[in-house]
């Protein structure tokens, strides 16, 4: 087998010869088309895709099978990152080295370009007719509440009423999992269900991606710190000028590193007990902790 790092390459390329073909594909005005591709575009870690093809693989199955669901949680990830950054948000001027998507094609437009990529994300699931009704109904059910109130969107509130507090663990946690962690782990939740894992296997996926999510927003904040702001394509040191507790404020910087590698540490234990070939996903878990953008 290649080594994980090589099989990624080749699912991410693969990946991105078929993501914005999505978008071009509809018939939708061309400044609402430009401004949805122009965010798809430009490049990112497509970690949440590649979680979701490293699970397929860990069953045997081809990435193929995923290649629309992983399309729409990278569509709904990009909607989200669009939103972030605009003024009555966290007001950014970069976004992967490039300008955010308001700065390019002003706030009304991108707010109607982030609407358009996350509306889509399920039209995308509902059309994918290799897979079953079942499966189709199970995977648009799940990435609504990772995406929603329940998941992303509660967590980006509760984030945001949080600036300017100093929030305990417990509350730093319930962001985290739900801002950032819940997508993470609906990308391993419906590689799973489309490889035909059983419930075992799911319910220790689900706690892998647990453990993942929160690896990978401790590893966020340290770098906010450490980063460096070209690696990063968007500026550093955002938490602390919009007053946000994060785990080095909490923890020092010294105990967010400790929580990090526990996180990872667990992760890894799920996945032994899931009895799956997972060396990939093994691969993600040390990438995630170690990456630098």
């Amino acid at each position: 087998m290649p080594e994980p790092s090589m099989l990624m390459q080749e699912w991410k390329q693969q990946f991105e010869l078929q993501l914005l073909q999505h978008i071009q594909t509809l018939q939708v005005p061309a400044t609402l088309s430009e401004a949805m591709s122009y965010s798809l575009e430009a490049g990112g870690k497509r970690i949440r895709p590649l979680l979701t093809f490293a699970t397929l693989h860990a069953f045997q199955k081809p990435i193929e099978w995923g290649m629309e669901v992983a399309s729409a949680i990278e569509i709904i990830h990009t909607y989200s990152l669009i939103h972030d950054d605009l003024p009555c948000m966290d007001d950014d001027d970069l976004r992967r080295g490039k300008p955010t998507n308001h700065k390019v094609f002003g706030e009304a437009m991108a707010v109607l370009a982030g609407d358009g990529l996350l509306t889509y994300s399920f039209q995308l699931i509902a059309q994918a007719t290799h897979l079953s009704a079942e499966k189709r109904v199970a995977l648009i059910a799940r990435l609504a509440q990772a995406a929603g109130p329940e998941g992303m969107v509660g967590g980006q509130a509760a984030d945001m009423q949080g600036e300017g507090k100093s929030l305990p663990l417990e509350q730093l946690e319930y962001i985290h999992t739900h801002k950032t962690g819940s997508l993470l782990a609906y990308s391993v939740y419906a590689g799973a269900v489309i490889a035909n894992a059983t419930e075992e296997q799911i319910a220790w996926l689900d706690k892998y991606s647990y453990h993942v999510g929160l690896a990978f927003q401790i590893r966020d904040d340290i770098l906010d710190i450490e980063g460096n702001e070209v690696q990063l394509g968007k500026r550093v040191g955002s938490d602390v000028a919009n007053e946000k507790s994060t785990y080095p404020a909490l923890l020092t910087l010294k105990g967010a590193y400790d929580k990090l590698h526990s996180h990872i540490n667990e992760a890894k234990h799920c996945l032994t007990k899931a009895k799956i070939n997972s060396v990939v996903l093994q691969h993600l878990c040390d990438m995630i902790a170690s990456r630098k953008q």
